[in-house]
């Protein structure tokens, strides 16, 4: 994931929803053949949630990402032999690595377009580039964020901040000239459970999608924020007899192979 020192992600607030952001990175790693010789990057490793299943794949394990907090989480883990703290637009690895995974990291790094070829290139022949990102920006979850931040705060949220993906054509375009191109998406029926702090859906987009829409504001502008999309949300998700939420959420994957 990406991050500052000054804008770190919270490891406790991501790992509320551990369970459910971890399923798209097993569905992801299931969609790969074998590998020829060399070793795996996890791309955006975040806290190492994914670490334990591909370290399964008895290879080398590198993790990268751009938060700290992030990283020492991940080095708890136990799983990767190395862990760097990089940027992911501009990060190379040192050796043409076999497989670079990357599951819901590369929506925070702008020019897909560049980076995308970029990353295959550095592949040894017959290597994977595997991706996961989310294509939810559309959904009311998202777009409710954005909509209720320009119209109570007019011009304080950077829109070239929020994290986006390119359409699946424009992945297939920059893929298909590189090697083999696998492409599809998934909607995944999650139910969350009660929150006594807030409804669910808000409280699991804003530990990612929602981080920088808020941070530009105040607590008081924050709070205002978050007050409004309660009023809200629950319109498009309602909430069960049991508390808990149905909340449909969409991913992209592809894979190419080199």
């Amino acid at each position: 994931m990406s991050g500052t020192a000054q804008t770190d992600w919270d490891p406790g607030l991501y790992h509320r929803f551990r369970g459910l952001r971890l399923r798209p990175a097993i569905d992801l790693l299931r969609s790969i053949g074998p590998l020829p010789e060399g070793g795996i990057v996890d791309l955006g490793c975040g806290s190492g949630a994914a670490g334990p299943a591909l370290q399964q794949l008895g290879r080398a394990l590198t993790g990268v990402d751009l938060s700290p907090a992030m990283l020492e989480k991940a080095r708890a883990t136990g799983c990767y032999d190395r862990l760097d703290c990089a940027d992911l637009s501009d990060w190379s690895p040192e050796q043409p690595p076999a497989l670079i995974f990357s599951n819901a990291a590369l929506h925070w790094v702008g020019d897909h377009a560049g980076l995308i070829p970029r990353l295959a290139e550095t592949l040894v022949p017959g290597g994977v580039l595997a991706v996961q990102v989310p294509h939810q920006n559309n959904a009311p979850s998202h777009r409710l964020w954005l909509t209720l931040a320009d119209e109570l705060f007019p011009g304080r949220v950077d829109h070239a901040a929020i994290p986006s993906v390119l359409l699946p054509a424009e992945y297939h375009r920059l893929l298909r000239p590189l090697g083999q191109v696998s492409l599809w998406e998934t909607e995944y029926y999650q139910e969350l459970a009660p929150d006594g702090s807030g409804h669910p859906v808000r409280r699991f987009t804003e530990a990612t999608f929602g981080r920088p829409v808020l941070e530009p504001l105040s607590e008081a502008e924050q709070a205002r924020l978050i007050a409004a999309y309660e009023e809200v949300i629950g319109s498009a998700y309602p909430t069960l007899a049991s508390g808990h939420v149905l909340f449909p959420f969409r991913r992209l994957f592809f894979t190419l192979t080199r």
